[in-house]
């Protein structure tokens, strides 16, 4: 069952008078339980595809479907939601909240998706264990590394159970010990919850754990492998 379908889906920015053209009329399929690699240099038009992907932009043309649903032309309110409920994201940045604590930051879509307070509790907990941060739960970023506020985004990433968790550069501001810590915990997962796991990245370290890897340049897909 594929969880992703893009078909024919391109992208063109307008700079000024200059037309930029990220994608060419992409179609490619993820299937559920993917852990796959969308690969390239920079401006090859990975984090482009990525982000469409994620509802976090339009395409300009071409139609992409997520666990079953078109999401081509939805409101902006029907992405939002569709992203708090469907859509696990993970950045290069971290992006997590600087005054809350572990905790409270992988609590944080839960919250919103309404969760009971009990309950977003003892799964944020037992998805900090799961990624290594047992006895953490407290400790604000500030008070972390950049590998363990990595994994707090990650924790917060699946702990509401998306379809899909979309990662962009994830390894990007991480040494390569901590990386591959990262790259084995997102491995597991994918493993033990089934979690569909789609990377932009360049890293060769991302790739070699990747089950599958959708080589990208100039808005196209020039190659597809799965290993």
């Amino acid at each position: 069952m594929n969880i992703v379908e893009t078909k024919d889906v391109t992208k063109v920015y307008h700079q000024g008078k200059v037309e930029v053209q990220a994608l060419a009329g992409i179609s490619v399929s993820i299937a559920k339980g993917d852990f796959a690699a969308l690969a390239g240099p920079s401006g090859s038009g990975k984090t482009t595809l990525l982000n469409l992907i994620g509802g976090l932009d339009n395409p300009s043309a071409g139609t992409i479907t997520l666990d079953g649903e078109t999401i081509t032309g939805l409101s902006q309110s029907r992405l939002a939601t569709m992203r708090l409920n469907k859509i696990g994201f993970v950045f290069q940045a971290y992006n997590i909240i600087p005054v809350l604590s572990a905790q409270e930051n992988v609590e944080y879509v839960m919250l919103m998706q309404g969760v009971p307070a009990k309950e977003r509790a003892e799964r944020a907990r037992t998805i900090l264990d799961e990624v290594g941060l047992s006895g953490m739960y407290t400790r604000r970023p500030a008070e972390l590394s950049g590998g363990q506020q990595q994994r707090v985004a990650v924790a917060r990433a699946i702990v509401s159970r998306p379809a899909i968790v979309l990662a962009d550069e994830p390894t990007a501001n991480l040494d390569s010990k901590t990386g591959q810590g990262l790259l084995e915990m997102m491995a597991e997962m994918n493993k033990k919850h089934g979690v569909t796991f789609i990377f932009s990245t360049h890293d060769h370290m991302v790739m070699d754990y990747a089950g599958r890897i959708i080589y990208l340049k100039d808005g196209l897909v020039v190659s597809d492998e799965s290993k």
